[in-house]
């Protein structure tokens, strides 16, 4: 298959890798200038979940293929776009009239309606994905990550699976991937961003994520605040009772969960290192931010995201 990964940051650049391992040509559109400034090589340390619980470390330097302009007509085969939330309406406008017959893997966090901002893309290419895997790049450049066994396949209203689909999610398990199916897709994105945003905001006030691991007390306010950005979602019609497999850790009384949470943190090395080698501070900013606003558009109270917002 031939594949054009859009951009090349940390979840591209994993899947990407996984993609060559598999045999499949991947390339990386950038924008003008950036090959240059990349460079011809990429090293990266990619703890690859897939063979067993605790990773497989593997570090090796990349040779991507980037392309800087993209026709109107193309042979790529499957455009994976998984880009910051705040950056995929720029992404959908530049591959509106680009996608050619290319199957589009939309591979993105939301907390804006997700069909309405992938509006302007061929509704009957797309199909709606979510990675398991985090890292990001350190001082050297070096690309460290982890990147976990199943990925997240997802359908809107009771939709039945498309082929188009059908075809990724077959991809993916030729790659050495697992499926995980989210009826409502919707709910799930929303939960999903929900929790980043409630943990990411305590990040900014602890100065760290190592910093929040070492503080309980950091660990229970981190707690509280899901809570409340778990409320918000819950205000937009969504019934977390369907989402309980990812809501229960916060059922718990805080610092219960708190504790549980750094105990998940320390005993498994995976998981750890996506939260330790994040490094785009920009992200931690805007998630939190767009929470907020969300909480404020629908007169949710949000009383500890009030008491942070000058941290974003």
């Amino acid at each position: 298959m031939k594949i054009l990964v859009f951009g090349r940051g940390v979840i591209g650049t994993l899947y990407g890798w996984a993609f060559m391992r598999a045999g499949h040509t991947v390339h990386f559109y950038v924008r003008e200038g950036r090959s240059a400034a990349y460079g011809p090589t990429l090293p990266i340390s990619v703890l690859d979940v897939r063979p067993r619980l605790r990773g497989v470390l593997t570090e090796e330097t990349l040779t991507p293929y980037y392309i800087e302009e993209l026709a109107a007509e193309h042979d790529y085969d499957l455009i994976v776009v998984s880009v910051q939330h705040y950056r995929f309406a720029e992404a959908a406008a530049f591959l509106t009239t680009r996608a050619s017959r290319a199957t589009i893997l939309v591979f993105n966090n939301f907390f804006a309606e997700p069909q309405e901002a992938a509006a302007s893309l061929p509704s009957e290419q797309l199909v709606w994905g979510f990675p398991i895997a985090g890292g990001g790049f350190d001082g050297h450049g070096v690309l460290r990550g982890a990147l976990f066994p199943r990925i997240q396949i997802g359908r809107f209203g009771g939709d039945a699976p498309t082929e188009r689909a059908r075809a990724v999610e077959a991809f993916f398990r030729q790659c050495g991937f697992g499926i995980q199916e989210q009826a409502d897709f919707r709910g799930w994105l929303f939960v999903h961003f929900a929790v980043n945003a409630g943990l990411l905001a305590q990040v900014l006030h602890a100065g760290s994520f190592s910093q929040l691991l070492a503080s309980g007390a950091e660990r229970a306010d981190a707690m509280r605040n899901v809570r409340e950005c778990l409320s918000i979602v819950a205000a937009r019609g969504v019934d977390l009772r369907d989402h309980s497999a990812s809501t229960a850790l916060f059922r718990f009384p805080p610092r219960v969960a708190g504790f549980l949470f750094g105990l998940v943190m320390k005993l498994y090395a995976p998981a750890r290192l996506v939260l330790d080698a994040h490094t785009n501070p920009e992200e931690l900013r805007f998630t939190a931010r767009d929470a907020l606003a969300e909480a404020r558009r629908l007169g949710v109270p949000a009383p500890r995201l009030e008491a942070l917002s000058h941290l974003f």
